[in-house]
């Protein structure tokens, strides 16, 4: 699935996500759902900001892989997953979890536009196991 229709899908599904950007490691915007470039650089380059200033507070050498920032009237959410990135302004009182959950799977279903070779092939889906019917109470 290529970046701008893992956004679309990400805002069509987290009715919560207001505006979303993707980005890499060097701050290059990959796609955003803000029609103006310079915003969508600007939340890049902050949400960047964000991720640094966070891995600068841990004694750990682990990177800091998600951030979230609530105001009175939003939140920004931050995702790290390798080299690429992804920023999203939300509605106020956001449900955290979810809109963390939303922004992996969008940075997941856009991996294999972006990395081109090398990005993960897709893998079927197992099939399910069949249940046997249940008996009815007068068959038991």
């Amino acid at each position: 699935m290529d970046v701008a229709q893992a956004l679309a899908d990400l805002t069509e599904i987290s009715t919560q996500v207001e505006a979303a950007v993707l980005f890499g490691a060097d701050g290059a915007v990959e796609g955003s759902t803000l029609a103006d470039e310079r915003v969508a650089q600007g939340l890049a380059t902050a949400a960047g900001q964000l991720l640094d200033r966070a891995d600068a507070l841990r004694s750990g050498e682990a990177a800091v892989t998600q951030v979230e920032a609530a105001f009175g009237d939003g939140a920004v959410f931050v995702v790290r997953d390798g080299s690429r990135r992804i920023a999203a302004t939300t509605v106020a009182n956001p449900t955290v979890g979810l809109v963390f959950y939303d922004l992996k799977s969008c940075l997941r279903d856009s991996a294999g536009s972006v990395g081109g070779a090398g990005a993960p092939e897709p893998q079927p889906e197992p099939e399910k196991p069949k249940r046997a019917p249940r008996k009815k109470a007068d068959e038991a």
